[in-house]
Formats: C-alpha cells, sequence, structure tokens
C-alpha cells in the first residue's frame, strides 16, 4: 500500500511560481534569493521570454487536466515582477489565462515590493484578475532596516503609495495582503500597528529565514524570542477583536482543531508547490536557496519534463509525506500536528540533511504552548470527532446508502440536514459582516418570518451553499462581497414571496444575478453597486448606467417579463423523472466542478440537452432500479460542463453543491452513469458531513484499479462508492448479454475494481467504526 512520497508516484501539483524576472529594485540586505547561500540567480536571463512562459503554461495546463484540478494558482514572482513593464506582463498575462483557463480555475497572484504599483499596472491586474501582495515590514524605520534601495535611499513612501492604490474602490478586490518579515530589533507593536493601518486584507508575518548552518539571530539571555515577538502581536490583534486575518495564528487555529493549515510555514499539510525560474528550469520551493547553494534545482526544465516528472522526484515527494516526512525528535513531539516541523528549509544542518527539527523549534513550541494556555487555540488531542459510529443517523439509513439501496424517505432526510447546514452558514456570514452592511441579512431574516416557503426554495439551490462557502473564506478580507450576493439570495426569495423590499445589490459586467431564478442584463457592461426595489409584479434596478424596469403577471416561473432597458434570462428546467430539474447555466457560483462549466447554451443545443435527459431517465429505470426512485427525488440540477475536445467524458459533483451535478453532453446511455455515478457522491458527501466514516491521514495514500495516481482515503471511498452504482448497472445490462460482451466486460471490470478497492479501505487503518460498517455493507451488496 503506497504513501505519499513512494518512489515514481506522481502527486498533483496546484501551486506555481513563475518567476518572470529575476533582478530587483531594491536591496534588501535579509533577501533569500540574492543575499543567502543560492547565487544561480546570477546565470539566468533576466527575464522570462513568451516562449518559456507558453512552454511552462502548457505544462500546467496538461497537467491540471490530466489530474482534474479544479484550481490552479500561479505566483508571478521575482526578483520583482513589475519590472516587466506593463506590456510585457499583458503579454505574460494572456497566455497564462489562454492556456489554463479553458481547464481548470485559474488564480492569478503577483509578489511585489509595491513600489512600482501604478494605475496602469492595476487596470491590467484588474483586467486578468491578478490579485497583488505586498512585502512591507512596518512603519519607515522598521521598513528601512531591510527594504532598501541599493543607494541606501528608503522604499518606504513608495511602498505606502503602492498600497493606497490598491485601497481604492476600484482596485481594493486585487488588494490580497501584506508580506512582513519579523525582525526583533522592530518593537512588535509599532509594526502590527503600522500595518493595521494600512488594512490588509490578510497579514503573513514571516519568521526571516534560517538553517542550523545559518541559525536565526537571538540576543542573550532569549531562549524564545521570536515565540515573544509573535505573542505581543497576537496579544494586541485579540484585544483588537482580530481585525483581519493573520495567517500563522489562523493556520494554528485550524491545525489545533484537526484541519489543514493552508500554509508550508507549520502544520502537516501536503506541500504542492514548484518553481520555475526566469530560463524555464524547474525547481523545488524557493525558500530552499537559503540552505546551500543548489538546494532548490531539479535538473529539469518546462522544455522538456512534464510536472509530474518534477512531482515524483524523491526530493519533491519527502513534503508530502506528512508525519512520516519529520525527523524522529518531531513525531515524538505532543505539538507535531500543529508545527509540522516548521517550515522544510529551516531544518537544514550541515551533514545532516532536512532530517532535524526547524532551527525555530524551541519558539514554535512555546508558541503553540502559550497560545493554548492563552485560550487561543485548543490542543489536536483535545478535539471530538463527529459521530463516528453511525447513531446520530436514522436507523437503518447508513445501511441502506451504504447497499446502494437508498430510498426517497433517506433522500429526504439528507435534503433537510443540507438545508440546516446552509442556513448555519449563512448565520455565520452574518455575523462576520459589520452591522452596517447587513441588508441582505435582515430583508432575508424578515422574509423566513413572512415567507418561508419562498426562503426554503431559494436556500435549497444548490450554490446558494457553494457562495455561502466561499463568502465564510473571505469574511475579514471582503464583506462586502460576502452581504451584496446575500443581498442576491434575499431578492430572489422576496421575487418569489411576491414581497416588497428594496436592496443594495452587486452588478457584475452588467449582470444582476438572482439565484435559482435567473439573471437580467443591462445593455452596459457595468460592474459594481445598484439599488434593486422589488414590487409585485415588477422590479426596479437603478445602475450605473440609468434604470431597467422588469414587469411581468403572475408566477415568474410561468410567464416572461416585459423589460425596459436590459433583458431577462430565465433559470430553464427540462424533464427529467416524470417531473423537472433546474438547467443550470447561468448562476456564477455553479462553476466549482473539475471541469469548466459551460456558459449560456443556444436553443438547438437545449434541445438535443431536453432529448439526453429524458432519455437517460429511461436508461437510469431501467438499469437502476433500486435507486431510480431517490435520485428523481433527490437531484435539483445539472450544470452543463464544457465538452472535451477530445471526446472524453466528463462529470463532476462539487462537495459543497448538494442534489447537483455537472456533465458534459453525451449519449443518453452515457448520460445515466454518469448522473448514477455523480448523484453517488452527492449523497455520500451529505453523509460525511453528518457522520465520520474515516479518520484523516494527509500522507495515506491507496491505489485504485480506475486511477493511476495513489489517492487519499476519502477520495477512495467516494470513488468506490459511486462505482457501485456502476456495477449495477452494468450488471443490469450485462444480463441479457452473451458471454464475453462488452457489457459482461465492463461488469466485471467495475465489480472487480470496487471490490479490491473496499478491501483496500477495511485493511487501511483509517476506516470509524461507521466507516467500516458501510464499506462492508457496500462490499456485501456487490453480490446480488
Amino acid at each position: 500500500m503506497p504513501t505519499s512520497g513512494s518512489p515514481g508516484t506522481a502527486w498533483p501539483i496546484s501551486q506555481y511560481v513563475l518567476k518572470v524576472h529575476s533582478r530587483c529594485d531594491l536591496a534588501c540586505d535579509h533577501c533569500y534569493v540574492y543575499e543567502h547561500a543560492d547565487q544561480s540567480w546570477r546565470g539566468r536571463p533576466m527575464v522570462m521570454d513568451t516562449r518559456t512562459v507558453t512552454a511552462a503554461a502548457e505544462r500546467i495546463a496538461e497537467h491540471a487536466a490530466q489530474h482534474r484540478l479544479r484550481r490552479v494558482s500561479v505566483v508571478l514572482h521575482g526578483g520583482e515582477p513589475l519590472l516587466l513593464g506593463p506590456e510585457r506582463m499583458r503579454q505574460v498575462l494572456t497566455v497564462l489565462r489562454q492556456r489554463i483557463a479553458p481547464v481548470s480555475r485559474l488564480d492569478l497572484r503577483m509578489q511585489s515590493n509595491g513600489v512600482r504599483l501604478s494605475e496602469a499596472y492595476c487596470d491590467l491586474f484588474a483586467e486578468y484578475d491578478v490579485q497583488v501582495g505586498v512585502s512591507l515590514d512596518g512603519d519607515r524605520a522598521a521598513n528601512d532596516r531591510h527594504r532598501r534601495f541599493a543607494n541606501g535611499a528608503s522604499s518606504h513612501p513608495q511602498v505606502l503609495r503602492g498600497i493606497e492604490l490598491l485601497r481604492r474602490p476600484a482596485y481594493h478586490r486585487l488588494f490580497a495582503g501584506i508580506l512582513c518579515t519579523v525582525d526583533l530589533d522592530n518593537d512588535p507593536i509599532a509594526v502590527y500597528e503600522a500595518l493595521r493601518a494600512v488594512r490588509p486584507p490578510r497579514l503573513d508575518l514571516l519568521l526571516p529565514h534560517a538553517t542550523w548552518a545559518d541559525p536565526p539571530y537571538r540576543p542573550p539571555g532569549r531562549a524564545t524570542p521570536y515565540a515573544d515577538w509573535l505573542l505581543a502581536v497576537h496579544g494586541r490583534w485579540t484585544a483588537d477583536g482580530r481585525p483581519m486575518p493573520i495567517r500563522l495564528f489562523d493556520s494554528l487555529h485550524a491545525t489545533a482543531a484537526g484541519g489543514h493549515s493552508g500554509s508550508e510555514w507549520v502544520g502537516l499539510d501536503p506541500a504542492d508547490l514548484v518553481v520555475i525560474e526566469t530560463d524555464g528550469t524547474w525547481e523545488q520551493v524557493d525558500s530552499l536557496k537559503t540552505a546551500y547553494d543548489g538546494a532548490a534545482a531539479t535538473g529539469l526544465s518546462v522544455f522538456t519534463h512534464t510536472v509530474d516528472e518534477v512531482s515524483r522526484l524523491p526530493e519533491i515527494a519527502v513534503r508530502q509525506t506528512g508525519l512520516a516526512g519529520l525527523a524522529a525528535q518531531c513525531r515524538a513531539c505532543p505539538v507535531v500536528t500543529q508545527c509540522g516541523g516548521g517550515l522544510y528549509a529551516h531544518r537544514y544542518r550541515d551533514g545532516g540533511g532536512f532530517d532535524n527539527p526547524s532551527a525555530y523549534c524551541a519558539d514554535l513550541k512555546e508558541l503553540i504552548v502559550s497560545l493554548s494556555a492563552r485560550g487561543g487555540i485548543e490542543p489536536a488531542s483535545v478535539t471530538t470527532p463527529v459521530d463516528q459510529n453511525g447513531t446520530d443517523l436514522p436507523d437503518g439509513l447508513l445501511d441502506r446508502i451504504a447497499a446502494g439501496r437508498t430510498d426517497p424517505g433517506d433522500v429526504r432526510f439528507l435534503a433537510e440536514s443540507q438545508l440546516a447546514i446552509t442556513r448555519a452558514m449563512l448565520v455565520e456570514v452574518a455575523d462576520g459582516t459589520p452591522a452596517t452592511g447587513r441588508t441582505g441579512w435582515d430583508a432575508l431574516t424578515w422574509l423566513d418570518r413572512e415567507a418561508p416557503d419562498a426562503v426554503e426554495v431559494t436556500l435549497r439551490h444548490p450554490y446558494v451553499r457553494v457562495w455561502a462557502v466561499d463568502a465564510l473564506r473571505q469574511l475579514g478580507t471582503d464583506d462586502a462581497v460576502a452581504d451584496t450576493h446575500l443581498s442576491c439570495v434575499a431578492a430572489a426569495a422576496a421575487v418569489r414571496a411576491r414581497a416588497t423590499v428594496e436592496l443594495d445589490v452587486p452588478m457584475r459586467s452588467g449582470v444582476l444575478h438572482l439565484p435559482s431564478l435567473g439573471a437580467v442584463t443591462v445593455p452596459e457592461p457595468v460592474t459594481g453597486p445598484a439599488v434593486l426595489t422589488l414590487e409585485p409584479g415588477s422590479w426596479r434596478i437603478r445602475h450605473a448606467a440609468g434604470t431597467t424596469q422588469v414587469t411581468f403577471d403572475g408566477d415568474l416561473d410561468a410567464t416572461v417579463p416585459q423589460v425596459t432597458g436590459g433583458r431577462w434570462q430565465a433559470n430553464r428546467r427540462l424533464a427529467f423523472g416524470g417531473t423537472t430539474i433546474l438547467f443550470e447555466d447561468l448562476d456564477p457560483h455553479r462553476d466549482c466542478h473539475d471541469w469548466k462549466a459551460a456558459g449560456r447554451l443556444d436553443a438547438s443545443t437545449l434541445a438535443r440537452w431536453a432529448e439526453v435527459l429524458a432519455s437517460a431517465w429511461l436508461s437510469i429505470e431501467t438499469d437502476l432500479p433500486h435507486q431510480a426512485a431517490a435520485l428523481r427525488t433527490g437531484l435539483r440540477a445539472v450544470v452543463p460542463l464544457v465538452d472535451d475536445p477530445a471526446g472524453t467524458l466528463r462529470s463532476s459533483t462539487a462537495r459543497q453543491a448538494f442534489a447537483s451535478v455537472g456533465v458534459a453532453l453525451a449519449d443518453a446511455p452515457a448520460t445515466a452513469m454518469m448522473i448514477a455515478h455523480e448523484f453517488q457522491h452527492s449523497v455520500l458527501g451529505a453523509v460525511l458531513d453528518l457522520c465520520d466514516l474515516f479518520t484523516p491521514s494527509p500522507a495515506l495514500r491507496l491505489t485504485v484499479g480506475w486511477r493511476a495516481d495513489p489517492r487519499p482515503v476519502e477520495g477512495v471511498l467516494q470513488g468506490t462508492y459511486a462505482h457501485l452504482a456502476i456495477t449495477e448497472m452494468w450488471r443490469q445490462r450485462a444480463s441479457q448479454e452473451s458471454p464475453g460482451s462488452l457489457p459482461r466486460q465492463r461488469h466485471e471490470q467495475y465489480r472487480t475494481w470496487t471490490a479490491t478497492a473496499a478491501e483496500s479501505l477495511l485493511d487501511c487503518g483509517a476506516l470509524t467504526p461507521a466507516g467500516d460498517r458501510f464499506v462492508r455493507r457496500l462490499a456485501e451488496a456487490l453480490t446480488p
């Protein structure tokens, strides 16, 4: 049974640092690129040329498509990336968007010293949706200690000018946050106050790069000075009500609860980041340049080697192994799940490589223990897992679902639990939004009292919860985004309730979305706030381009509204299972599947979909009779996905979008299988929200017959359960066929895959009692 880091195993890489310029306009004396052990920058091109950018983008896109990565992050880095100039920067961004965005959601970011930020740059970044992080070490005195020009002049005024640009309303969404390197000679409270004053959406406090070979500076008589410095900041930050997220503290809080750190600095998350230098060479994480000359080198290039080949390198794979990849001293430490051994580069020791604790070991331990004592975090060992025995579920539900005999009542129970979770998330979003900006929440709570059925129908829309999850991640970063879409949710409920209400709502590129209903498009592609006035049978939208009026008689679902100053696009429904389901090609939050969601479909393509879905239902009734009633009860929406140019079938389930599946257009029998397969994922996802079937183990990977790459436990459990339905469908199709026929071959293939995966799950040691029971029932169901 392989685990992360097994030789020859390719692990998905989702984060890339692109060194688009290898020089800098500052001369920071603590910079690991120019001032530490590795000096390879001297022999590389100053600028990454278009040929190299294109080759890198193609490698990233190829890897994202092969591993079905939902999101890929590319960080433009240097040196100083702004030295490219706006026109060359545009060329880079265009290539990245054109090559990667068609296969995966592209998260573009840039880390800069901020000195050269300009309106021209900000307009460009707004056009290409690039998030900008800025390096700043505090007030002028603190920042000038290291971040100066080569002639010794201060960079502080220019950096503040760049940050002020990012804080303008037109560019605020681009501001990713501030990166600050800790310096013990700087007063921690003065640094914190200076950084808080510029109101960053996020703050990263980084320990200065050091190793056992080149240890961090420590004043005489102070055993843990870096912990002391950070604890001082934490105390003031907590007293201030935590006005912005600080990633180190948030990561320690998350890991204490058994969650992910989201950072390489602490925790046991598998590292999935690689660097591409200006000449196209692949390198390991950039911080390794502080260890020794050549520490980050791989000897591979984007022109000659794929991402899979890079990820197979032992030095890359070892950072995917979690606890198993740490030194024995770390594995025995009581805070290891929170500390995670610290940053990999900081573990280096001459003659001992990286098999050591961090050079900041004492500081990290003191920080974690002190925060726990303060109540800032709780030790991971005291967290209590959710129901691991299935005792909180209705009698028989877990057994029926595991055996592929889910009934309509089971689906309704899961749907109610999902609705309750969505409601709880909306409360969290509202609680995290400033009281002055909660118009959407106020309207929704009033409607919930006056017209609860209208609110319930709206909240059952699968992509309301997808938005809520994203909104919770953005709290403290962009509260306005959270509240304005909540106003759209409230507006959709108000339309259904035929209520009178006025709401501040967002226009995005000339479109106002109303979840579960449709969208109003205005002639000008305006983006910004608008005022929506709703009355029974009419709406008025006042926006930057003018006023749009919508009027209709009766139920909006059954009438065609008249629109002045715009047009209306209604959500469409198609026949399926004796009723209709939502065919969702409008909602902006539907693009959360493994494959890119298709845009609004024309009439002829929609008609083809209607034929396919009607025929697919007949196939489901015939080939999956035990599940058909549950699927008819539970499936609420189908999202059309962009077709694969090669003709490969595409389907997907988004974990947060219960009762919705994404499918690319195919023939009816294939569509039936894809819908059944994805609905199984949706059902199991809802079960996992209520009952722990396994204990998370980041390093544990299992091999399965249907994938080349070993998979985490949850992925194997999900795949095994989905294949139970496909095995049953092939069994039904094979029942009238002769031995050796294709349906019989397919049935045997899926049955073998599923049975073998179930055995691996039962043997892996990660299943809870409920999980063990679930997988045993599943295995038993493979033999009719």
